[in-house]
């Protein structure tokens, strides 16, 4: 399965998540980060290269900027980041988010 592939599925199991489950992992921020560290590491087994596991985070980001209210000053603070970076920040700022939530695993 292509990287490209496996980016579309991402994108579109957060848009299909339940409004509930989505509450769940976002109330609270080191739930969230040991959700998305769960994540990582299974697309690391699978072979994700790390920078694979980036342009995914960059979805997921743009996806939650878009679409959810932070729950917390530190998704606040992500948020706000991320909507003041220009693509090339926002592509490094995924790169550190990656290796950040590996630690939450």
């Amino acid at each position: 399965m292509s990287e490209q592939n496996n980016l579309s599925k991402m994108e579109q199991k957060a848009a299909d998540m339940s409004h509930e489950k989505k509450e769940e992992i976002l109330e609270n921020f080191n739930h969230f980060a040991s959700y998305l560290g769960n994540k990582v590491s299974m697309a690391e087994k699978v072979g994700m290269s790390e920078e694979a596991l980036a342009q995914s985070a960059e979805k997921v980001a743009n996806y939650l900027s878009n679409n959810e209210e932070p729950k917390n000053r530190e998704e606040k603070l992500l948020q706000e980041l991320w909507e003041n970076g220009t693509e090339d920040e926002q592509h490094v700022l995924a790169h550190m988010l990656v290796r950040m939530v590996q630690d939450y695993k």
